[in-house]
């Protein structure tokens, strides 16, 4: 015998509030959980974004704009940080997390010496 279930309206009000109210670490981790089988991808598109577009920062800002030697510093810790979390096996989470915050490091110092 099949039972006929009905979910009540304000069951489902409350199931969507919650849902439209997760925190923002939730979200990171379902995404992060979502993009599981590309891990590979990220890692090259991170590596790739790193070794392209942020190596060559710190000597821009070096040269043209007299930027302290940290710079290079920074730069260089954040490229080899994300080497050895792709190639060392890291989740996914740290993968992205890696990336996204070495772009933020990258676009706060370009924006702080160039401003």
């Amino acid at each position: 015998m099949n039972t006929i279930e009905l979910n009540h309206p304000i069951d489902l009000a409350k199931k969507e509030t919650a849902e439209k109210n997760a925190s923002l670490l939730k979200r990171f981790a379902d995404f992060a959980e979502s993009q599981k089988d590309k891990r590979l991808g990220w890692f090259m598109v991170s590596l790739l974004a790193q070794s392209v577009l942020f190596l060559p920062v710190p000597a821009a800002l070096m040269y043209y704009y007299d930027a302290p030697i940290w710079v290079l510093a920074v730069t260089v810790l954040t490229f080899f940080a994300n080497i050895i979390a792709g190639m060392g096996g890291s989740k996914i989470n740290v993968l992205i997390f890696l990336a996204g915050f070495s772009t933020l490091i990258h676009l706060a110092m370009i924006a702080f010496f160039v401003l």
